[in-house]
């Protein structure tokens, strides 16, 4: 069967859709074994490759997302020892990895040496990973069908009818928190339909995020109320802020307005040589600190040097 796999993807010159055979192929062939495995007892085949695979949706996707429809007969372990006996059967080198959490279960089937046999990578342990997800969780009031499926390999599959499918790509456009393009792809695909396709308004309801918890909050109900604002509890005073007199402005009259002259790059600077001498009782208020300089006193503005330079030689002098 591996010798298959590249046959059906050598045929596309493009690497990308070369990719997507090959990966569409070991799709299909984790399929198979669940279904040899009678997972679709306790298990709905949901999703973009759903869609694929049932009315040839014109869009490829990478994983495999199941919901759980009842615990008898659940047994994900016992499916993937299968799965990773009949592809050593079949040729393939894969490992296989199950992550075991809530409220979606994930495995991971890595294969290795295909993608350099098809001529995609120069890596020989480069893995073609395909991505299998379990929502075991999932809202109630789907619709289940069963349908044969009949591409490289035949199955019959158990999956949500497309009202249902429908509704769960609406729950996802509203509660994801960044929207994908497949979900606009999707949504386009469903309203083109004709007749037109209406949700399952049982299943909307019961995913709507009115219904379903914020996964992301850590915190226990009791923390959350302890967090939540009280009607009865007084608002904490807010700190008082220290006010100092401010010193009074100087009064001392602003000098004449100096001549300006134009320097080397264009610009106007003060003559030096025409400067007026701030008044003395001006400076004396500035230096004592028993006054501040106001937009009408110029005793700051004309005591201070022009350059760094000149504040060294006022220290030296």
């Amino acid at each position: 069967m591996k010798d298959q796999a590249l046959s059906q993807a050598l045929q596309f010159d493009d690497p990308q859709r070369r990719l997507n055979a090959l990966r569409e192929y070991l799709q299909e062939f984790v399929m198979r074994s669940l279904h040899e495995s009678e997972a679709g007892r306790s298990v709905a085949f949901v999703g973009g490759t759903a869609l694929r695979f049932l009315e040839d949706l014109p869009r490829f996707s990478e994983d495999l997302d199941f919901s759980r429809v009842s615990a008898d007969g659940y047994e994900p372990v016992r499916w993937l020892e299968k799965l990773k006996r009949d592809l050593h059967f079949a040729g393939f080198d894969s490992t296989i990895r199950w992550i075991d959490r809530e409220p979606v279960q994930v495995a991971w089937v890595r294969t290795a040496h295909l993608l350099a046999e098809a001529g995609l990578s120069g890596h020989a342990r480069q893995n073609l990973s395909v991505k299998l997800e379990i929502d075991i969780r999932p809202p109630a009031g789907a619709a289940m069908q069963r349908t044969l499926v009949t591409r490289h390999f035949t199955f019959v599959v158990s999956h949500y009818d497309l009202p249902s499918l429908f509704a769960g790509k609406l729950h996802a456009l509203l509660t994801r928190g960044y929207p994908k393009g497949r979900d606009w792809y999707d949504l386009i695909w469903y309203r083109s339909r004709r007749p037109p396709l209406e949700p399952n308004r049982l299943l909307a309801p019961a995913a709507s995020p009115a219904k379903q918890p914020d996964r992301r909050c850590r915190a226990s109900p009791s923390v959350a109320r302890m967090r939540a604002p009280s009607r009865d509890r007084a608002p904490a005073p807010k700190p008082r802020r220290h006010k100092c007199a401010p010193l009074p402005r100087c009064a001392h009259p602003r000098p004449a307005r100096l001549a300006s002259a134009p320097n080397r790059n264009g610009a106007e600077s003060r003559a030096a040589a025409d400067s007026v001498p701030p008044p003395a009782a001006s400076a004396r208020c500035f230096a004592a600190g028993t006054a501040r300089p106001s937009p009408s006193c110029a005793t700051a503005r004309d005591a201070r040097p022009s350059s760094a330079s000149a504040w060294r030689f006022a220290g030296e002098r």
